[in-house]
This record gives C-alpha cells, sequence and structure tokens, in this order.
C-alpha cells in the first residue's frame, strides 16, 4: 500500500506523457486524476495507522548504491512526519489536478500539463518518504526539474522561459550548499541514513575540525549547509527572488508549488533533521533570524503589489519564514503544524484567485477587478474563508477560530517563551508581519470583491492609467497574451462562476481551512504531542503561561490590519492613488521589493555577461579560434589565394614564366658547375 502512494502518481504522468497523444487529453486527466485520488485515499489511510496509530515501516524497493563503504537503498520511510506530508501533498495535489481539468480546458496541451503535475507530486513524495540524504536529494532535484518544467510550461512566452531558468538557477545555487553538507555528512559519519545519522550527531555535539586557520563547529557547519538548501527551496531571503516570477505558470502550478510542495521542502528538511539542529544551537540562531526577517520582507512587499497572484506569492514566502522561525526556536511541531493548516488555506486561496482570474477572462490586475461578490458569490466565500485562515482570526483562551490562527498563535506564543535575543527579534518582527499580513490581504479582497468595477464600466480616461501609479496598465494574462486596454475585459453583467468542477476542490480546501486547525491541535502542538510524534520530530517549543498582552496581540493587529485596509479601499478609495503619487521614499522601497532583483542584477547577473561576452568574443573568438582551426585555415585560404593568382590563363605568362625557370635552371648549373 505505501508504494502505491508514492509510484501511482509516476504511473500516471508517464501514461499521460508517453501515450497523451494516443489516448487524447481527456483520458490523460482522468488517469492522472484517478491515479492522484488513489493516492490521497491511501495517503489518508496511512496517516491513521502511523500517525494516529503510532506505527512505523520501512520498506526496501530496491538496491541502489554499493560501493566499497558507501551503500545507499532505495526505501520508503513511513513514520508521523512522513504520514503528515504524505495527506498534505497527495490531498492537495489531488484537488489541484482535479480543478486543472476546468482551468486548462482550452488549452491545446493538456496531456503534457498532467503528465508533469503528476511528475511532480511523485518527486514530492519521493522527497518526503526518503530513509537516507541521497534519496531525499534525489526528491530534491526530481521537485525542481519538474518546477522548471510546469513554470515554463507554455514556452512560447519569453517571460515564462525567463522565469523557469530563474526558479531553477537561483535554487542550483541552494542545492549546492545542501550538496556540501550531504558530503559533508558522508565524511564525518560515515552513513547517510537518516537513523544512524541522528543516533551518532550526539557524540559530534562541540566537536571542530580545522578549516581556513579556524576551528569550525563541525555540526553548525553540516546544519547550516543544509539550511541553505532549505533557503533556496522555501524562498527564503536572499534566495526568494524566484518565488513571484513563478506566476508565471498556469494558476494550478501556482497553488500547487506554493501550497503543499516545493516550497514546504525546505521546512520538512530542518524539521526532519531536528536531531541534528537542536545540537547546533548557532545554526538555529540563523534559522530563526532568517525565518523572522522573511516574515517581515514578504509582508512589506506583499503591501502593495496588484497582482492578485502575487499578493498570495508574497504570503507564502512570509508564511515560511513563520516556519522557519518557529523551527529556530526548537518549536519543529509547531513549524509543522502550520505547514499542515497552511496547505489548506494557500491551495484554498490560489485556486480561488484562479476562479476569479477565469470569471475575469484571465485578468489578474486587481486594479481591474471591484465588486465581484455580486457576480460571484460563492469564489467570494471562499476566498473570504481563506483570508480569515491566513490572517489568523480566533478568539485566544475560548480557542475558537480558523485553522491559521490555532497554528499561527503557537508559532508566535513560541517565540515569545524562547530564550535569547533571537527569539525576541523573532517575536517582535512576527507580530508585526501579522499585522501587514492582515492589511495586505483584506486589501487584495476588498479590491477584488468589493467597490465599483473598475473593468469595462470604467470612464475613458480611467482606462489606460495605473489607478495607484498613474501609469498604463500592463500585465500579461494566464494565457500569455500581454492585456492594455480595458476594452478586453467582460462587463459585470458576463461574470459568472467557474465550472463545478472548479468549485468542489475549493470547497473541500475551505473544510480543511476551517476545521484543521481545531482538529489537529491535541496532536501536533497541545498534550498529545509526544504520543504523536513520536521519534520522527523532536517535541519543543513549550509555551507554559503566557501573558494576556501576548496572547492578545496577533488578535489585535489582525483588527487593526483589516481596519487600515477597510478605510483605505471602501470608505476613501481615492487615497491610496493620492499616496502613492506621493512617490515616498518607503513606498518605493517597498513596492520594488526591497531592490533585490535590481542588486543581483548588478551584483551578479551584468558582470556574468560581460565576463560570458569577454570570453566569447576574445577568449574563444580571438585566442582559441584565432590560433586554432579558424588561424589556420585563414592562412590555408591565404596560401591558395596566392597560389591562385599564378595562374592567369594567359599562355605568354606561362611563356614567361618557363624562360625564367630556365634561365633560374642555367644560372644554378653554371654557378654550381663553377664552384
Amino acid at each position: 500500500m505505501y508504494s502505491l502512494i508514492v509510484f501511482l502518481p509516476i504511473l500516471g504522468s508517464a501514461i499521460a506523457g508517453l501515450f497523451g497523444r494516443i489516448i487524447g487529453a481527456r483520458a490523460s486527466e482522468l488517469v492522472t486524476t484517478g491515479c492522484l485520488f488513489a493516492s490521497a485515499a491511501l495517503s489518508a489511510v496511512a496517516f491513521y495507522d502511523v500517525a494516529l496509530q503510532g506505527h512505523n515501516y520501512i520498506i526496501p524497493i530496491l538496491p541502489w548504491i554499493h560501493s566499497a563503504s558507501f551503500a545507499v537503498d532505495w526505501t520508503v520511510r513511513i513514520d508521523t512526519i512522513t504520514a503528515v506530508m504524505l495527506v498534505v501533498v497527495t490531498g492537495v495535489s489531488s484537488l489541484v489536478h482535479l480543478y486543472s481539468i476546468g482551468y486548462m480546458h482550452e488549452d491545446p496541451s493538456r496531456a503534457r500539463f498532467f503528465s508533469y503535475l503528476s511528475l511532480f507530486t511523485f518527486a514530492m513524495l519521493m522527497l518526503v518518504t526518503a530513509n537516507n540524504f541521497l534519496q531525499l536529494f534525489f526528491g530534491w532535484e526530481g521537485v525542481g526539474l519538474a518546477s522548471y518544467l510546469l513554470i515554463g510550461f507554455w514556452y512560447t512566452r519569453p517571460s515564462a522561459n525567463a522565469a523557469a531558468i530563474k526558479a531553477f538557477v537561483v535554487n542550483r545555487v541552494g542545492d549546492f550548499g545542501f550538496a556540501l553538507g550531504i558530503f559533508g555528512i558522508w565524511a564525518v559519519f560515515g552513513t547517510l541514513d537518516f537513523d544512524a545519522v541522528f543516533v551518532a550527531a550526539p557524540a559530534m555535539a562541540g566537536k571542530s575540525f580545522f578549516f581556513a586557520g579556524y576551528n569550525v563547529d563541525i555540526l553548525t557547519t553540516l546544519c547550516l549547509l543544509l539550511f541553505i538548501g532549505a533557503m533556496g527551496k522555501s524562498a527564503q531571503l536572499g534566495l526568494h527572488t524566484w518565488l513571484p516570477d513563478a506566476m508565471e505558470g498556469p494558476t494550478p502550478v501556482s497553488a500547487l508549488i506554493h501550497a503543499a510542495t516545493m516550497v514546504t521542502a525546505g521546512v520538512f528538511l530542518v524539521c526532519r533533521c531536528s536531531p541534528m539542529f537542536q545540537l547546533a544551537p548557532v545554526a538555529l540562531e540563523f534559522v530563526t533570524f532568517i525565518g523572522a526577517t522573511t516574515a517581515f520582507f514578504a509582508a512589506t512587499v506583499g503591501l502593495f503589489q496588484n497582482d492578485i497572484k502575487r499578493v498570495i506569492a508574497y504570503s507564502t514566502c512570509s508564511q515560511l519564514g513563520y516556519m522557519f522561525a518557529a523551527a529556530g526556536v526548537a518549536a519543529y511541531n509547531a513549524a509543522m503544524f502550520h505547514l499542515f493548516t497552511h496547505a489548506f488555506f494557500k491551495a484554498l486561496l490560489f485556486l480561488s484567485a484562479g476562479a476569479v482570474i477565469h470569471s475575469m477572462h484571465h485578468e489578474q490586475d486587481m486594479r481591474k477587478m471591484g465588486g465581484l461578490a455580486r457576480a460571484i458569490p460563492f469564489t467570494w466565500a471562499m476566498m473570504l474563508i481563506g483570508n480569515l485562515a491566513l490572517t489568523g482570526v480566533g478568539i485566544p483562551y475560548l480557542g475558537v477560530g480558523l485553522a491559521g490562527f490555532y497554528s499561527k498563535d503557537a508559532i508566535i506564543n513560541s517565540t515569545f517563551a524562547g530564550h535569547g535575543g533571537m527569539a525576541t527579534y523573532a517575536f517582535i518582527l512576527l507580530i508585526v508581519s501579522a499585522g501587514m499580513t492582515s492589511f495586505y490581504s483584506w486589501r487584495q479582497f476588498l479590491m477584488t470583491f468589493h467597490g465599483r468595477y473598475r473593468g469595462a464600466d470604467m470612464e475613458p480616461h480611467e482606462m489606460h492609467h495605473d489607478e495607484e501609479h498613474d501609469e498604463p496598465l500592463r500585465g500579461v494574462d494566464d494565457t500569455g497574451h500581454e492585456q492594455v486596454h480595458q476594452h478586453h475585459l467582460p462587463a459585470l453583467s458576463e461574470i459568472h462562476e467557474s465550472p463545478k468542477v472548479m468549485l468542489v476542490p475549493l470547497g473541500l480546501l475551505a473544510l480543511g481551512a476551517l476545521f484543521a486547525g481545531a482538529a489537529f491541535f491535541h496532536f501536533f502542538v497541545g498534550e498529545g504531542a509526544h504520543e504523536f510524534w513520536r521519534a520522527s520530530v523532536v517535541v519543543g517549543g513549550e509555551e507554559g503561561h503566557l501573558p494576556v498582552w501576548v496572547e492578545l496581540a496577533p488578535l489585535t493587529v489582525t483588527i487593526i490590519g483589516f481596519l487600515i485596509a477597510f478605510y483605505y479601499y471602501i470608505l476613501h478609495p481615492d487615497l491610496p492613488r493620492k499616496l502613492a503619487a506621493q512617490r515616498g521614499m518607503l513606498y518605493l522601497f517597498f513596492y520594488n521589493k526591497w531592490y533585490f532583483d535590481e542588486l543581483y542584477d548588478f551584483l551578479f547577473v551584468r558582470p556574468a555577461f560581460r565576463i560570458g561576452r569577454f570570453l566569447w568574443k576574445r577568449g574563444d573568438g580571438t585566442v582559441i579560434d584565432g590560433l586554432g582551426p579558424d588561424g589556420i585555415a585563414a592562412r590555408v585560404l591565404d596560401a591558395a589565394r596566392g597560389a591562385v593568382r599564378l595562374q592567369t590563363g594567359y599562355i605568354y605568362h606561362y611563356a614567361l614564366a618557363m624562360l625564367l625557370g630556365v634561365v633560374a635552371l642555367v644560372t644554378w648549373f653554371r654557378m654550381g658547375g663553377a664552384l
């Protein structure tokens, strides 16, 4: 059964990919979606058997690499953390497959799309069921490959190709650190099996090795290298720039990548390796710092984004920062709890945004929306539930709230209860980020569903200008066509709900966003946490007794964020444009995403292009080709041209040449005879 969970998606992917043209797009959709739903059903059984009943399984698949003392086998490991990830990955992926049947209905390459989706899911399942670091790395790279294929699915669009390459290259930076960490683990422990490494890790605590003139702590170095890989995959500050550009892929891809699969791989890695990180306090402090700073950074950028998908993308980046901040204060179970609940409400938000985009004829700019609640009330309700869950709405002490309330508050409380200045730093930034999350989430909701419709019924002088930035309204729709003119948008009366095949997944995800927090709080972070997680994750982050103001702080900033958004976008909708027109320094800094892209372009991209052009023109062209093949060929041609000049075709030229030859021969013989 457990092997089927992993291999059913790759079976569906192979059928759709290899035989899609023969069986047709419809059959490809049904095969891949059916395999995913079967895998999801088996994952639910596995969750009950493993996480709730306390059984663990190590299932060998086949021998893999055996060379001298190095031995790695392909093995499926099923423990509690794996069971949690199986439910999340297969649950969200199966609903995304179902949703895509409606969303991608008009696309001519549906078989290829569904093959890529299932391949992505298989790679993620390989990652979470790995029993050793090498197998985990195999799934890790498979996820990177599949994400490249999905982000660049519409490969005729230059922007999609650029986004896919950017995601691939940025992740290679993190993966290089991850690979070094795996090499180091083998060098230190002589094995890559999780259990063997975790058992041997305490003996390495406090030990160091000599590098570059310094004694460096072994476990700290290994954990930092592993975390660099996690930073790339989970889009943490510094290696985050690929995440918003990944919106170039179809909306179901955005939901799959940003909700339950690729971006959560880094969090899973840190929590899986919690026995090692617990012995490396410096590495944990770095994890806390990066997580809290990322949560704050992404929240500030999300304040002023206008693409409905990009707002949710930066929200994902921020929420991943929450998870890493929790792991940094040793609250790994709280990090996994937020990963679990986040999958439901973030997939709900992405797919609801996709339903809005579908209803708006693939328009993604929120400034062209407004007043859609009357036209698509079900989608409005679904996005409302997603926003309430994301912002963590709930009542402290009574313990009543949506999914995000339980998991986000558990993280914030863990940072307050943590020890040291870094935990305090994380607590402050996470509280501030919670307020900003509330503002940009409700800003998105109000701009999209409330106020007046700013689409086809806009006044002529408003049609071509940015409401907040006084610049032409441009954007690339979800089919690859640049949209500039408002008259492409439907009238409000023409907007209607998406097909039922797209709405059913929203309803199912909404149930998770509503009840997953309350249903599983006891197991993930409550009194039953130790029995639930057992040895799969180090259970920490004990909250103890917290002051009243700490319990009320998240709810307070959430309410403040909502009130500010309501004031600006409902009561005074003209104010954002006036404030944006002032071009304040802080506003531009946030709007331009802290200028990370510009900085990287200046530091890395342009120098790389200059070096490449120099090596191409001077190194390869002038030196190698000039002195090598091209140079030799050129000299041969020169000699040939010289010889050609001797062949004029005139008899008297040849007679003269013969006469000169005879004279030369006679002269040589006479001079030779004289000598």
